[in-house]
């Protein structure tokens, strides 16, 4: 099969190259996306470039009902909750072998969270895992028998089955991770609707149809992930036929393809915010004064309309509207108003002097990153702060920036695409987040407010109630202003006319099971 699918490409590349029509293979789905996947590991990866390939190769014990955040059984078949909302058990589904021929089971389920949650686990230094964050309330995982295992946890904990169906609750071959240790992650194996088969750097992924799927083979023989960073690059591959799909499409693009009837274009809008992470350690940004300043500062509503041209809206807060239970429709964006800026940098103190301003090349949801910061940073120096930009590689950019920004920068982008309103704010604005505990809060902001209020949040299994506590952290982080706040994204995608079955999902996934491409 290896051999096959990487001969049809290479001739897919060489018809391009050649600058006539390219064909991509048949029956062969050739998708672009903006950067290389981190890892094939679900527990070590956090990207959206890594998760698109991940959801077609893994099962969870739950996933996402197409086209919604609700939840339905998948690796699971059923799953009851104790009354004091403590004790999760999972019926699993029987006669589900991984890609490499082992056996899906209980045992397997409690290796997959042990691995991820104890450190005494021999498996653990298969890590890290950045994003078992959202298993903390877990405190054991007990095999009942065979094909029923129990998650027992702390308190309760309502955000656990969305969790389960993140990219993190995905199950991977316990035999596979004894076998490959840290290199797991460039020897994928799971349960899902595609098996991993090669990895070339910098060139692409490649999965082929697992014909023993347990809800049904796919149509597709094969997807071939491809990295093309460069939007415009991306674009002409597209028009010219050397991909199938296209995502994170540039608002130029768009406009482009809506004229093409060779092609469909694609928008969903989903759980998304875009922002800039301030350094509230050190710096200017230590004072409340001059955080709130830059987000009067920053012409948002001018971004989305001629930057990105309409594929987003202006952000207000951490909780995305999406969650129409959990933002507070009373926290408005903050308005365009450079006087007003300049007068809170004065109260600030602030002394002229220039910010360091990371931006990255591409990356998961970052929305025409270069083009957002050179505009940011123009709007910055009107109101007489100068900004020293400093561009990464969307991968060397993680780097720097999760481990935190202390004397590094004062500004760095972000974007995340979250399951569940507690994702975000839990992940990256409480105290006991901060990059040197293992958490994502890069700019160091610390409120004891909200601590208390995200930690009993997540504890309320009631949904009305759990919204009345987000809705405060909503104002409370609006008005502290830790992050600059400037957009929520509608995705978007392009496929060739010929592909049918094709959906986006407002969880950011790409589920290729049911896409079908003669």
């Amino acid at each position: 099969m290896r051999m096959v699918l990487a001969a049809a490409f290479s001739a897919a590349l060489l018809v391009v190259g050649a600058g006539t029509e390219a064909q991509t293979p048949p029956n062969v789905l050739v998708i672009g996306q903006i950067a290389e996947p981190k890892s094939l590991d679900p527990h070590a990866a956090t990207a959206s470039n890594d998760f698109r390939i991940l959801v077609n190769v893994y099962d969870g014990l739950v996933r996402y009902k197409p086209g919604t955040l609700e939840v339905e059984p998948a690796l699971a078949e059923s799953w009851e909750i104790s009354e004091d909302g403590t004790t999760y058990t999972f019926r699993l589904r029987e006669g589900v072998s991984f890609h490499d021929g082992s056996e899906f089971d209980a045992e397997a389920v409690k290796f997959n969270f042990d691995r991820m949650l104890r450190e005494d686990h021999p498996s653990h230094d298969t890590g890290p895992f950045p994003l078992a964050f959202f298993f903390s309330a877990v405190e054991e995982v007990a095999v009942v028998d065979p094909l029923t295992v129990a998650f027992r946890l702390k308190e309760p904990y309502a955000p656990l089955l969305s969790n389960l169906a993140y990219p993190t609750g995905l199950i991977v071959s316990p035999a596979a991770v004894e076998e490959h240790g840290a290199d797991f992650g460039r020897n994928p194996s799971g349960t899902g609707p595609f098996k991993f088969e090669e990895w070339q750097a910098n060139n692409r992924v490649v999965v082929s149809r697992n014909d023993d799927y347990w809800d049904g083979a796919p149509t597709l023989e094969a997807a071939i992930f491809r990295p093309v960073a460069d939007a415009n690059t991306r674009l002409a591959e597209m028009m010219s036929g050397g991909l199938d799909v296209m995502v994170e499409v540039p608002p130029d693009g768009l406009a482009q393809f809506r004229e093409d009837a060779s092609v469909k274009v694609h928008e969903q809008a989903g759980p998304h915010l875009w922002f800039l992470i301030l350094n509230t350690k050190e710096g200017p940004f230590a004072e409340k004064a001059a955080r709130q300043a830059v987000n009067y500062a920053i012409n948002k509503q001018g971004l989305v309309e001629n930057v990105l041209q309409g594929t987003a809206e202006v952000a207000a807060g951490p909780i995305p509207p999406a969650f129409t239970w959990a933002h507070d429709p009373a926290v408005e964006p903050y308005p365009y108003d450079p006087e007003k800026a300049k007068a809170l940098l004065a109260e600030a103190d602030y002394d002229g002097s220039e910010v360091t301003f990371y931006v990255a090349d591409g990356g998961s949801g970052m929305l025409d990153p270069i083009a957002m910061g050179t505009a940011i940073q123009a709007d910055l120096k009107a109101v007489g702060m100068p900004a020293k930009i400093e561009t990464y590689e969307w991968n060397t950019f993680l780097g720097k920036v999760n481990p935190g920004l202390e004397g590094q920068a004062d500004m760095a982008e972000m974007a995340w695409m979250t399951n569940d309103p507690d994702t975000l704010p839990y992940l990256a604005l409480r105290s006991e987040a901060m990059p040197a505990e293992g958490g994502f809060n890069s700019g160091y902001y610390s409120n004891p407010e909200v601590d208390r209020l995200l930690t009993e949040a997540r504890a309320t299994t009631n949904q009305e109630a759990r919204g009345a506590l987000y809705r405060q952290v909503d104002r409370i982080v609006h008005e502290d202003a830790p992050w600059l706040f400037v957009a929520n994204w509608k995705q978007s995608a392009v496929t060739s006319a010929a592909v049918e079955g094709f959906a986006l999902e407002p969880s950011f996934f790409l589920l290729l099971h049911k896409v079908s491409k003669p």
